[in-house]
């Protein structure tokens, strides 16, 4: 009973800011596939921040302006490089499980990975807490860091 009561007010008082991202190697279709694991309360915060504009993920007034919003910030906050050749991020669309927003994106063309860049400022600017962690997978290899903030660079090598 004690554990729950700490647990609770480490929560209530001290909250945490974590994202977690996946990027997974995809050799047959020749495409790097993005997750983005983001508590949603914090990504509309983010969105309000950038843009000036209100945003509500869970009933968006405008789905496609939404969309338009987050492909934006997606594109500026997170890079990939593939093999010291920058990629770009095509933004799926998104969806709401509890209280996280999954956000889908993707990078085309890639034929192999050797080396894989990555710089995530994800929530950077809103929460000098943040943490992103990144889980990246090629050639059924997973490998994986913490940046935390204002660390934004991690580098893969396979």
């Amino acid at each position: 009973m004690l554990t729950i009561i700490i647990g609770f007010f480490l929560l209530v008082f001290h909250p945490f800011y974590v994202s977690i991202t996946s990027i997974d190697f995809n050799e047959k279709a020749k495409t790097m596939e993005v997750s983005c694991r983001i508590f949603y309360d914090d990504l509309e915060e983010a969105i309000r921040a950038e843009y000036k504009t209100k945003i509500d993920l869970i009933h968006p007034a405008d789905r496609r302006r939404t969309d338009s919003l987050l492909a934006d910030y997606f594109v500026k906050q997170l890079k990939l490089g593939v093999n010291g050749t920058s990629k770009t991020l095509s933004f799926l669309g998104y969806e709401i499980e509890d209280d996280v927003a999954w956000c889908y994106l993707e990078a085309s063309n890639v034929a192999g990975v050797q080396r894989i860049t990555i710089d995530n400022r994800i929530l950077f600017d809103q929460f000098p807490k943040q943490s992103n962690i990144l889980h990246v997978t090629a050639y059924g290899k997973r490998k994986s860091a913490k940046l935390d903030n204002p660390m934004r660079r991690a580098v893969f090598v396979w």
